[in-house]
């Protein structure tokens, strides 16, 4: 197994759910760790917490949308702890919605986060991972990545476009630059994504979804790009697929 103690990492989406849960677990393995999102009371409770069970956690306020946010984020990380060794992109949002319902804002603002805010990511840490000759991206896709439901089309696009991006990544830096790429595609994990979803249509039957079946918890996902990170320097886990045991389709 790859040993984490002494590396850095920049976790985006950090302020909540699945970011919030791997910097736990990322700090717990002694990893330094940049926090990133725009609700910067949220990553100082979160670095509090990590510098509480004795980590190391530096808190970077970034939207990922804006590339010099990102930039600085990468640099902060860089200044902070001499190098960039892991970057789990998982800034999302998913405001599901029925095509036919024009919520053309909301279309947008998916491409703006979930495509252009991972490659603002990926451009901000390759230069550093490039240097080194070495480093680990674990890309946040989904199951709808894979597969569509009704009012996913513009979210899976978005999901497909990462999963898609993540096996050409792996294929162009991991035999040339020992940079490893891993997707990871949750399926029903209770984070506050859903928050976001505004079309009636859809919230109508959410709750008949999240009452049928044992969703998964932040946590095991975040054990999931654990297993990832620390398999051993000449393994890529490239693709990891993680569904609830109840979960249909």
């Amino acid at each position: 197994m790859t040993d984490l103690t002494g590396t850095s990492a920049i976790v985006t989406g950090a302020s909540s759910g699945i970011g919030e849960a791997t910097a736990h677990r990322l700090a717990q393995d002694g990893v330094s760790v940049a926090l990133a999102a725009r609700r910067e009371e949220r990553l100082n409770a979160l670095r509090d917490d990590i510098d509480a069970e004795g980590g190391t956690a530096i808190v970077c306020p970034t939207d990922v949308t804006d590339r010099d946010q990102v930039q600085a984020l990468a640099d902060a990380t860089l200044d902070a702890f001499g190098s960039i060794d892991i970057l789990v992109n998982n800034a999302g949002i998913m405001p599901l919605s029925l095509m036919e319902n024009l919520h053309e804002g909301e279309w947008e603002q998916m491409v703006d986060v979930n495509v252009k805010g991972v490659l603002h990511a990926v451009g901000a840490v390759l230069p550093a991972m490039m240097e080194q000759e070495q480093g680990h991206i674990v890309n946040i896709s989904s199951v709808a990545g894979r597969r569509t439901f009704p009012g996913s089309a513009v979210y899976s696009g978005t999901k497909f476009f990462v999963r898609a991006l993540s096996e050409r990544m792996r294929n162009e830096l991991a035999p040339s630059h020992n940079i490893r790429v891993t997707s990871i595609e949750p399926g029903a994990v209770d984070t506050e994504l859903p928050n976001t979803i505004t079309d009636e249509d859809i919230l109508a039957g959410m709750g008949d979804m999240q009452d049928e079946m044992q969703m998964m918890e932040s946590a095991d996902i975040a054990d999931t790009i654990h297993y990832a990170l620390t398999a051993p320097e000449h393994v890529d886990v490239e693709e990891l697929l993680v569904m609830p045991t109840d979960q249909q389709g």
